[in-house]
Parts: structure tokens; sequence; C-alpha cells
């Protein structure tokens, strides 16, 4: 909301000298935002000149010219810049007449852009100054030649300053307007917050048309609602007032003051009588609509719209109406989008003379639909959506008509219409010790009745609790929180000390909150980058990367997306995790290890919110509660990464180090060491991933059960071909609340062995078709206890072995606690486990 300080020095007292700074403090010390400062920007000698003759040249360009000598001070005093009274200007428009007064800047100003004037030879000329048109002003868009003084209804003495003359040394001041605080979206509304911040007098410029205006309660215009389809049990429209004013003359210029507010506070001069529409709207708050009264048939009727309705709005747009639309109507069918934009067909236009002056109250809701509809915000939709006074449509149509009468020679009508069926709003109760509790400051009851009322509210006493009516122009205080946020902004935030929580002992992070930290610090502190993707995909992504076998996948489906093509809720952190790889491959980093912690959303099938909830502040019941709980899909935590690019870079004595499903599984290991758990890979399948390369991976608990927590494997080429990523592409995904659930309370760290090692390499001939995580197992289960650690050093295929057969070598590590081990010991180890891989697989010694 801008405001013009001159505008906001009509209804609260603005003391000389008063900066936009010191009204933008004020302001926030109540709450509102500040924003922005808004001047014309207009500076230096800007005087009114008089045309005394002019002489057109043209020129060789085509265009001519006009060498003007325009007086720019009384004769014989100096002009405003020190110069001569008589000056030579070049002009290029040609609307003006001899003797016309116009807008001279003279040497040494600036206007809007900045542009600064100087005495310049341009045309064979020394131009000393500018005529200036509007939009040079910084007054209007439209540049429609040199603004002529006498359009304006203006006949001022030459060389009078006319910066001030038409408005231009106005400031506005520009704040935030919350959701809640529509009554704030006014002139009216910024002064009654400025008086509660500064403790200056605030006069109510509704009360004041109140008292002057005559003929407020105009009758004999029919006006009916017939809202048959109510959002949500409320009526579309609770009040409607028609005033009628006749002989309105249209051609009439609007005043250089009110043009000078409505640029100020954001709005272009259109006409006179739509100026003082939106005058009155900025003024009170409420938005006001004229209609040309010759042009309408019969009286209005507001009520929804028919199913393929359609209506010329006054931007010349054929819309097609929803039946949740709220019309005025007339008898040859709908004239306007209430409360959004009217339409083309009553349309005030250079013929006018009677007009039908509409301000009514529309529900909320049903405006702000109809505007994000039809893609046409408004600034009266603006306001109608956050609440407008229903108590103040009265005064603004009076004001209207009052301001037709005397800017536009208009004559007011006893015909009009009054229809109100708003109630009273409810009296709130407010316990005598509420607010205290609440806000932790000890307000007296004389501050909380006299914050109370200062914000328009009616205070009662009823017994241990006050009685509070909110003001009509405060829809937004519903409960007694309400009330207690007032009276702390109205006191003052600075009652309200700053105090630390103080921590209760014996609290820190749970156990599931150190091992995730753990996993992320691990997965840091290996070079890994942690991300954050959205978790919206589309049905594709899910049922690709949500299951290791092929088929749909259930999901949740966002009832309102924000991308059409990914409503879903992620069943996996892959696809994000993809997403993020290919911006950040198509930016040029091509080396990526990547990984997310995150929820992930597995529903049961049952539907989410399918019962209905009641309307208003009523409380659903323990059923509906039940329901939707049990709607409410499984969100467990999830580990993904992503491996690309090089793991080692090229440099010098060092190949490239492609990365592939070796780093996913190195990854596994770090997370599987960060909680204490051992996960074992074993070969699977996965139909996103290339057969072969796939790990399902299988966590071993501490009482001896074996858990599948997730899978790691690389991409099918295909699958990375089509998303357009690498052809190797490695990547993991763990179930980590599972993992956690299956980690020791303790993490301990291993005893540092006193005697030596022993260690040996096993290799053994087996089938192809044979896993070397499953030979290894077995070699681990046959070695017993002296074996400390085993690994899969080789696989070799090719001269010398049977066909179809591999050979795989380990390398194994024996220790004993309490001695060191013979080399007899460790080779009889050894062959038990050889001894035990033969007896599953039939493994032998390779020779």
């Amino acid at each position: 909301m801008r405001v013009p300080l001159s505008w906001l020095g009509e209804y609260v007292d603005l003391e000389p000298g008063t900066t936009a700074e010191e009204v933008h403090a004020a302001l926030v010390s109540v709450g509102l935002e500040e924003e922005d400062v808004h001047t014309f920007e207009i500076t230096g000698p800007v005087v009114v000149g008089q045309v005394l003759e002019f002489e057109e040249e043209p020129q060789s360009n085509g265009k001519t010219i006009r060498w003007c000598r325009v007086r720019v001070a009384p004769e014989g005093q100096k002009a405003a810049d020190g110069g001569e009274d008589v000056r030579g200007i070049v002009c290029g428009a040609r609307n003006f007449l001899l003797g016309d007064k116009v807008v001279v800047t003279l040497p040494g100003s600036i206007l809007p852009g900045p542009f600064p004037i100087a005495a310049r030879k341009t045309y064979g000329h020394v131009s000393d100054g500018m005529i200036a048109s509007a939009r040079e002003l910084g007054l209007g868009d439209d540049h429609e030649g040199i603004l002529r003084l006498s359009t304006l209804g203006l006949d001022p003495e030459v060389g009078t300053d006319a910066i001030s003359l038409l408005g231009l040394d106005d400031t506005a001041v520009e704040v935030n307007v919350t959701p809640d605080r529509g009554y704030a979206f006014s002139i009216r509304g910024i002064a009654r917050e400025y008086s509660h911040a500064t403790g200056a007098a605030f006069r109510d410029p509704a009360e004041a048309v109140r008292v002057h205006s005559a003929g407020a309660h105009a009758h004999g215009f029919s006006v009916t609602i017939d809202d048959r389809a109510p959002i949500r049990g409320r009526v579309g429209a609770t009040v409607f007032v028609t005033r009628v004013v006749r002989d309105v003359d249209g051609s009439r210029p609007t005043p250089p003051w009110m043009v000078a507010r409505l640029k100020l506070a954001g709005i272009r001069s259109i006409s006179l009588v739509v100026d003082i529409t939106n005058y009155v709207m900025l003024e009170l708050g409420q938005p006001i609509h004229g209609y040309d009264l010759d042009k309408l048939s019969g009286g209005i009727v507001v009520r929804r719209a028919h199913p393929g309705e359609t209506l010329v709005t006054l931007d010349d747009q054929t819309r097609a109406l929803d039946p949740e639309d709220l019309l005025i109507t007339d008898e040859s069918g709908a004239i306007g989008l209430a409360g959004v934009m009217g339409g083309a067909s009553t349309e005030i236009g250079a013929g006018t003379s009677n007009v039908l002056v509409e301000a009514a109250n529309f529900d909320p809701v049903s405006i702000a639909r109809t505007a994000r509809r039809h893609k046409l915000p408004s600034e009266a939709s603006k306001r109608f959506e956050r609440g407008v006074d229903p108590r103040v449509a009265v005064a603004a149509a009076a004001r209207v008509v009052q301001l037709l009468e005397q800017l536009a020679g208009g004559h007011a009508d006893e015909l009009g219409s009054l229809l109100d069926t708003a109630g009273e709003a409810e009296p709130i109760r407010l316990p005598n010790a509420y607010i205290p509790n609440l806000i932790g400051v000890d307000f007296t009851d004389d501050e909380v009745r006299g914050a109370l009322a200062e914000i328009g509210g009616t205070v009662t006493s009823d017994g241990d609790a006050l009685l509070v009516v909110p003001p009509s122009w405060r829809p937004d205080l519903r409960d007694k929180s309400d009330l207690a946020e007032e009276v702390a902004r109205i006191v003052g935030f600075d009652r309200i000390p700053s105090v630390l929580p103080v921590a209760p002992p014996g609290r820190g992070l749970t156990r599931a909150q150190k091992l995730r930290r753990a996993v992320a610090q691990m997965l840091a502190d290996n070079g890994a980058t942690e991300v954050l993707a959205f978790p919206f995909v589309s049905e594709a992504q899910n049922d690709l990367f949500g299951s290791p076998e092929a088929g749909g996948v259930p999901a949740v489906r966002l009832a309102n997306a924000l991308d059409a093509t990914a409503p879903y809720l992620r069943t996996s952190l892959l696809p994000g995790l993809i997403d993020v790889a290919k911006r950040n491959l198509a930016r040029g980093l091509v080396d990526l290890r990547l990984y997310e912690l995150g929820t992930v959303f597995l529903p049961s099938g049952a539907a989410l919110g399918s019962e209905e909830l009641p309307l208003g502040a009523a409380l659903p019941g323990d059923d509906v509660l039940a329901a939707l709980n049990a709607g409410i899909p499984a969100q467990p935590r999830h580990l993904a990464g992503l491996i690309v690019g090089n793991v080692v870079e090229k440099q010098p004595g060092q190949a490239p180090l492609a990365a592939g499903l070796a780093d996913a599984l190195t990854a596994v290991q770090q997370t599987a060491t960060a909680v204490g758990v051992r996960i074992e890979p074993v070969q699977s399948r996965h139909h996103a991933f290339h057969p072969g390369r796939t790990a399902q991976l299988v966590a071993h608990a501490a009482d001896g059960s074996r858990v599948v927590v997730g899978y790691a494997g690389e991409l099918l080429p295909a699958i990375a071909e089509d998303l357009d990523l690498p052809r190797v592409v490695a990547v993991y995904e763990l179930d980590l609340d599972a993992l956690i659930d299956v980690a020791p309370a303790d993490i301990v760290a291993g005893v540092i062995a006193g005697f030596p090692a022993a260690t040996q390499d096993l290799s053994l001939v087996v089938r192809d078709e044979v896993p070397a995580g499953d030979v290894l197992a077995a070699v681990r289960d046959g070695a017993g206890e002296l074996l400390e650690d085993i690994r899969l050093v080789d696989d070799y295929r090719g001269a010398g072995l049977p066909s179809g057969h591999k050979s795989l070598t380990f390398a194994l590590r024996f220790r004993a606690d309490d001695r060191t081990l013979t080399a007899a010991e460790a080779s009889e180890a050894k062959l038990a486990g050889a001894a035990r891989a033969e007896e599953l697989f039939g493994a032998h010694i390779r020779e």
C-alpha cells in the first residue's frame, strides 16, 4: 500500500517536517512492514510559463519543430533559475496554442529518469529549457503532447512553482500489508495505525462523509441477491449500496492534486469519473464501481454464472464463466464479475451523463477464487479477498457522490438502494488473566481496555472476563488470542522481554538423531556433497525407482500440485538426485558424488483425507481424526547417493579412475561403519539397474537376524541415456530408519590387537554363476574365529581355467587375542574355509 503523506495528513496529525522515514518507523512499530519511499523525482526550477509566440520550422528529417518564445517570469523579473523572463525553447509537440500556459523546466532542473535539463543547441537554436508533457513530469504514461494547464482547469500566474502547483512535491511511503490486515489497504486504515503508533489525533473520513453527505438513504432502484450456490455456506454479497448521480460532465479534467495522489499511490489517471472511484477506494478501502445508468436494462441481480455463460470485461476480453463465479447482472445478462472487474457493456465513457454508483461487500472466498480462476487480479479483488469493512459502503458511495458533485458538476438523485444483511460481530470472551499469562507481560486492566478500545472494539465487563466486540473493519479478530496480539501490538512490542528458553536437563539428541548425523558427517568427510531435492515426482519416476520389481507403485497424489508433471510424493530419493545431477552436468560439473537424507512416502492403500472436514471453527470428531490418521502414509527416512564421472582425476603419473558400482558399495560400507552395523552386498536384480551389477544390501543385526535395507548398483545404460546422463551412473538407496533399528545400542571401538597378524591368500575355482559374495561368506564361516578380515582381490576368467569357471582370490588376515599365530594355524583355518566353500559350491583350490 502506497500512502501519500499529504493525504495521510488529512486524517491524522503529522508534525511539521515529518519525514517518510519517521512515518515508516511508526508504522513498523505497530506491525506493518516497511517497503519503499516514492517521489516524483523532480528537482530544480520548474515553473508555469506562457507561450508568447512560436514559428514552425520543417526539418530535413521530415520532422517539424516549433521555435517558441515563452515567458517564464513576470515581466521585468528574474526567472527561478536567475535568467531572463522570456526564453527561446525548441519544442517538437504541436498541440499547444498561443497564450497557453504550460510547464517549463528551466536549466538546472532534473526530471524523472533522471533527465537533467540544460540549455543546449538543437535544430539551429539554443533551447533554454524544455516545455514538459505529463509523461515527462511523471504524471501519466501517455504522451499526448505538451501539458496545457487550461485542460486541468488551471490558470496560475506566470512563474508560479509548478512542482507545488501540480502536487509533485508530495512523497508516498509504501508498506507491505499482510493478508489478515485488509483494513490497512486504505488511507483510512493507515492513518488509524499511525495514530496507534504515535498517539496523534485520528479523524475518520467515513464519519465525516456520513455527517455531511445528503441523500444517504436513497431508494427505488431494484437490487436482488440471488445466490443459490453459496461457497462454504456463505452468501456471495451481504451489503449492496447504489446511488445515482445525474448530469455528470465526464469530459472535465481530473484535478492535478488527485492525479498526483493517484500516481503516487500506484494508480494511473484514466478519466474523472473513474479516477474518483479509485480515489475513494484508496481513501476508505471500499472498492467502488460506476455504471453508465443509461446502458443498464432494469435493476441489478447478484447471482452465480449459468453454465456456458460469457462476459466481455473492461479489458475487452471475452471470459468463459464458471458456475462458481459471482456476477452482477441486469435484464440483458452479465454486466460484471462481482468484486473483480466490470463489464464492457455498461462501461462509463466520454458520453456518460448519468452514473450509477455501486458499493458492495462480497464474500472473500468467492472473490479470491474468481480472480485466480480468470487470472485477473485487480485492486478491488485484492481488498475484497482480505475482507472489506461492511459498514463503510454507505459512506463510500456518499463520498463518490460528493466528489462527482464537486468535480464533475453532477447532481445527486434520490434513486438508489441500500441492501444490508451483514450481521453484527459476535463478542469475544477474554478472561482477565489470559493476556498476561500468554504474552508474559503484566499488562494492567486499564492498558488492556485502552488498547482494545483504541483499535475500535467495544469492551464490557463479564465477571472475571471482558466481552469484546471487534470493530467492523477487523474481521481478522476472531478469538482471544487475536485480542492478546492486538494488546501487545498497541501497548508496544518493546514491553515483551527477550528471554532465552532454558533447555530442560537430561535432554539432547535422540539415538536416531545422533546416528543420522554421524552418517551425514561420515559421507561428507569422505568427499560426498549433501543435497536437498524436491519431494515431488512423476508417476513414471515412482514406478521406476520405488520398487525393485517392475509395475505400478502406490503413491500419494497431490490435490493441488505445484507442477502438473510431478503430482506425486516420492517413494524413492533417486529421482531427486538424478534431477540434481542433470542440472549440475548441464553446467559443466561432470564429477559428482551426491547424497540426500530425506523422507519418502509409502501409502498402504488407504485414502488420505477421505472424510469431510467440518466447516468454520468446529473441531473434527474422533472418528474423522482416526480416518485421517489412518490415511497418513508411512514416511521412513531414506539415504540415497549418486556417483558419476571420475572418482580420481587425471594427474601426472595417474590415469583417471571412473566411478562405478564399487564406489557405491564403498559409500554403503561407510554408512554401515557410522552406525556400527555390518552390511553385506548380495547379488540381486532391480529393473532400473544393470543386470549383474546390482546388489541387495543386507544388514546383520546384533541378534543374528538379517534385514534387507536397500539396493546399490549402476543404472541401466538405456535409462541413463534417456535421462541425459553418462553411461555409468552408480547409485544406492538405504532405508536408514530400518538400518538404525538393527544398530547396536552403543557403538564401541574395536580393541587394538596386541599380537601380530598372519596373512595368506586363497584362490578358489568355482562356476561362473556362483556369486563371489556367497563364496566369501562360506570361507568366512568355515575359517572360524581366527579370521579377522577377508577381501576379494581378484576375479580371473580365462586361459588355464575350465570353461564356464572363474578364479576368485581372497586376501585373508588371521589373528589371535592371546598369542602369536603360527603359519600352520593360519593355514589350517584357511583350508577349513576352503573346505566350507567346496561343500557349498564345489569350489577347489586353484593349483
